[in-house]
């Protein structure tokens, strides 16, 4: 199972050898998906969601406030932060690997995009200089493999998450794609998402569902919620 392409943009090992097609070879992942921004559009690529109803779901469900502090983790240009930004939202964070994405978002967003904060990072060794309440990440964090790289995305959901904020993650589940891009990617369950976020998250609850491409192949995803314990401080 393979898709071409997936939003989820961040490793920290940008020397390390990938499979890509059927040749090994050092592969640069944010020069690969600088590109992908640079030569696609957005109504083109697997992960395009005109309005991203499942991730809005979780803002309603938890009854976010509009002066909740969020940062959506491998946001690049998709089209969250305009509807968060609609529905009144005053203090967002999108972070990306790719300059072009965010770039492509702060053109489309206009004089809108002054209301966001913008960081070009990579979420593998991200240090947060701010908390945040609501952290979200739809496809970014399934893209890492290694597990430094897994363990370094965690500590910076540890530092960045204040004491009872909101974890929300998808990723692609054990019956999603295993490949995105010529890229291999980690498959999560419910169980094996919360048994990497023990003991500091205590999981609300996770569901599965299908992503339509516009190509119209189906992606199964696992999205899961979590609260981060308050008796833990951030490491």
């Amino acid at each position: 199972r393979t898709c071409w392409l997936a939003g989820g943009l961040f490793a920290r090992g940008t020397g390390r050898k990938e499979l890509i097609g059927n040749n090994m070879k050092a592969f640069n992942r944010k020069k690969h998906w600088e590109n992908i921004y640079r030569t696609r559009e957005l109504k083109d690529v697997s992960w395009f969601q005109p309005t991203p109803e499942t991730s809005l779901s979780y803002f309603e469900a938890f009854e976010v406030p509009t002066t909740a502090r969020i940062i959506d983790v491998g946001g690049g240009d998709s089209l969250l932060a305009d509807h968060l930004l609609e529905r009144g939202y005053s203090n967002i964070t999108v972070l990306d690997i790719s300059a072009e994405a965010i770039n492509r978002a702060r053109k489309r967003l206009g004089h809108r995009a002054n209301r966001v904060k913008w960081i070009v990072a990579d979420a593998a060794n991200f240090t947060p200089s701010d908390t945040y309440d609501f952290w979200h990440d739809r496809a970014a964090f399934h893209f890492l493999t290694d597990p430094g790289d897994i363990a370094g995305y965690l500590d910076s959901v540890r530092q960045g998450l204040n004491p009872d904020g909101i974890l929300v993650i998808g990723t692609f589940s054990v019956n999603g794609p295993e490949k995105c891009s010529g890229i291999r990617v980690m498959q999560y369950s419910g169980q094996s998402m919360a048994r990497l976020l023990e003991p500091d998250f205590e999981k609300i609850r996770c569901e599965t569902l299908d992503h339509r491409t516009p190509s119209g192949s189906m992606q199964n995803f696992v999205f899961c919620s979590f609260r981060r314990k308050a008796h833990r401080n951030s490491q």
